[in-house]
């Protein structure tokens, strides 16, 4: 069974430069955290070639949006077209996300309705940050209602901001309140919600339709309480894979993973099974 990495971002040249090279910010965290060597891109025959190599079946790729809270512009802004034009040579390995930008409104619901109707996308991404809105916020709400009616998950920071971004807008407990208002939106709670991490193993114990994402966050770093909670029955199922390249790469995650000795069951929960269930694959 192959691997399944829920959250990578744009993998092309171009588009790893306007991510990470371009903005100033992006571009101090990439030099903070020594992530040169890891910004070179691929062209998506490369890419491929490279998920081929490790095992790794699908990609989930966010049309990402981020706003500097400091400076109040866009430091990405990626456009579903941008993103369809490095997946849509395989259709069955990468996949979009769409990226939330709450100042859209309805024209941002319905160019989410476009990309999954049209460009086949399989989920929406938000980053709430530097938006300063919390992600119970009333500007969501139309996002995720039309990914509830889409079947379509959300996949949201939640935790802290390693950026200089108010961390309180992510506080997994605000899960809480989108999920008994959408009582069948798939919501996927990422970066293991650190240093909150109880407060999204809660969320997720308490309601059918919220999940777990480990992006961004080593194995090795990951709290025993996550690590006990994905390996037992309470948590299986809940709890998927992915990496947020460059922060993380599959080579590095993949060792550790096997390091955690998880039972077989709750190993392909983790890497493909929770993800296929949730984003219907």
């Amino acid at each position: 069974m192959g691997v399944i990495d829920i959250w990578h971002q744009p993998f092309t040249k171009e588009l790893l430069k306007k991510a990470y090279i371009d903005d100033p910010e992006q571009n101090a965290v990439v030099k903070w955290w020594g992530l040169e060597d890891r910004i070179q891109g691929w062209t998506p025959a490369e890419f491929v070639a490279n998920m081929d190599r490790l095992g790794i079946e699908k990609v989930c790729i966010p049309a990402g949006k981020i706003k500097s809270f400091v400076r109040q512009v866009m430091q990405w802004d990626f456009q579903p077209e941008e993103i369809y034009d490095i997946i849509k040579d395989y259709p069955d390995r990468l996949y979009g996300l769409y990226g939330i930008n709450p100042h859209m409104g309805m024209d941002g619901v319905r160019e989410l309705e476009k990309s999954v109707k049209e460009y086949g996308f399989v989920g929406a991404h938000l980053h709430t940050y530097g938006f300063n809105l919390p992600i119970n916020d009333k500007a969501y709400y139309p996002f995720y209602a039309k990914c509830e009616e889409l079947g379509i998950p959300v996949v949201m920071q939640v935790g802290h901001s390693a950026e200089s971004m108010p961390s309180a807008m992510g506080r997994p407990i605000l899960i809480d309140d989108i999920a008994l208002y959408f009582k069948n939106l798939k919501i996927v709670g990422a970066h293991t919600g650190w240093p909150w991490v109880e407060e999204l193993i809660a969320m997720a114990w308490k309601h059918k339709n919220v999940y777990i994402a480990t992006t961004a966050h080593a194995p090795k770093y990951w709290d025993k309480s996550l690590v006990q909670f994905l390996n037992s029955r309470r948590g299986m199922g809940k709890v998927m894979y992915g990496t947020d390249f460059p922060v993380l790469t599959w080579e590095m995650t993949l060792a550790q993973i096997d390091e955690l000795g998880l039972k077989d069951e709750a190993k392909a929960e983790l890497l493909s099974g929770c993800a296929k269930k949730v984003f219907n694959f």
